[in-house]
């Protein structure tokens, strides 16, 4: 889908890398400028999943041959994506004006926590201080409990990576139009914030409260995560009327009295606490066995591996395994497109042939 779209991407951690994974997923030419020399990071592979499908060159910025090499790349691209703090691109000579003189109709990605002016743009932070920050974490937990989020996937893939290739898409829709590039600030703090806003529409109605546990979502019996006797887990979330009459129904529930008042607040607690017993008495897969197939919306909770082998995966291959590592197939699908995992690249792999087309 993006055949003939470049990427340079200036190494980096988490959204940033996430993000050019994900528009070579979609078929971009996405040139990885690694470290010369550099170091892996520590707990990350020497072929990192998020380079699949990419191409690298190892550079050493600080060296002026090299830099000049960065700097004939950028002209014949699209895009760029850096995840450094404010002003460390300006400082080897490579922030957004020097490359938009090289390159007028450049997209400049740029991937922070904070953005690139506020009081906190040049302090250290990760994934769960900016979501802590910008609101996002906040309905993050059962009412009793210390918000806890599944780690990386609200701030540096939600709010970050996914802001950045919208960013980034939109700036190169524009710039083919008008032959002018521009710079994406994109900031967890801000795409995190962003992503409130469906919750925040609940709060039109009076069914948003800024106490935890008393809101429309996260605080019924109908929108918890129950644990089984088996010490797994089962979600339920059936918000509409008919769909929680399916599910009262096989649950041998359709006549409690307490229970047919599904948006009764005052009874949540109660009707959480007696749910619990109940999913309680047999384990994870007997309640999913009873749930399967139905509108009842209730799933089991399973982890990546469970997944790959559900019959869900069977009919989907979302998930997969390369090389002997489990890693999500492309998303979204097309249907004038079909994704095949290409490989990571060893750091420097393919040197001599993009030095070869910047000569030709």
């Amino acid at each position: 889908m993006l055949n003939g779209v470049r990427i340079i991407e200036i190494e980096g951690l988490g959204p940033g890398p996430f993000a050019s994974m994900l528009l070579a997923d979609l078929g971009a030419d996405v040139i990885v400028v690694h470290r010369k020399g550099g170091a892996v990071t520590p707990g990350m592979p020497d072929r990192s999943l998020l380079d699949r499908g990419k191409r690298s060159i190892a550079l050493d910025l600080k060296d002026a041959d090299d830099l000049e090499t960065l700097k004939a790349l950028i002209t014949t691209a699209d895009g760029l994506i850096e995840g450094f703090r404010p002003g460390v691109m300006e400082k080897l000579g490579v922030g957004p004006e020097i490359c938009h003189q090289l390159n007028p109709r450049l997209v400049y990605g740029r991937m922070t926590g904070w953005g690139q002016n506020g009081p906190l743009e040049k302090v250290a932070g990760h994934d769960l201080n900016y979501i802590s920050m910008s609101g996002a974490l906040w309905y993050s937990s059962a009412p009793d409990d210390a918000p806890q989020t599944p780690a990386t996937l609200v701030g540096d893939i939600g709010g970050g990576a996914m802001y950045l290739v919208t960013g980034l898409l939109a700036g190169i829709l524009n710039a083919r139009e008008t032959g002018q590039g521009t710079v994406v600030d994109a900031a967890i703090y801000d795409g995190s914030a962003h992503m409130m806003n469906l919750l925040m529409n609940l709060r039109q109605t009076g069914n948003l409260s800024d106490k935890r546990g008393r809101s429309l979502l996260d605080g019924p019996h109908w929108s918890r995560t129950y644990r089984c006797a088996d010490g797994g887990f089962m979600t339920v979330q059936c918000l509409e009327p008919k769909f929680y009459a399916l599910f009262l129904d096989l649950l041998g529930l359709s006549d409690d009295p307490d229970f047919q008042q599904q948006y009764n607040p005052k009874l949540w607690q109660t009707l959480t606490d007696r749910l619990t017993g109940i999913f309680a008495s047999h384990p994870r897969d007997h309640w999913a066995e009873i749930f399967v197939g139905t509108d009842a919306c209730v799933a089991p909770v399973l982890s990546p591996e469970e997944a790959k082998s559900h019959p869900m995966n069977a009919a989907r291959n979302t998930w997969t395994e390369q090389g002997g590592n489990l890693q999500a197939a492309a998303a979204p699908r097309f249907s004038t497109y079909e994704w095949t995992p290409r490989p990571s690249p060893e750091r420097g792999e393919h040197d001599a042939e993009i030095r070869a087309s910047l000569k030709g």
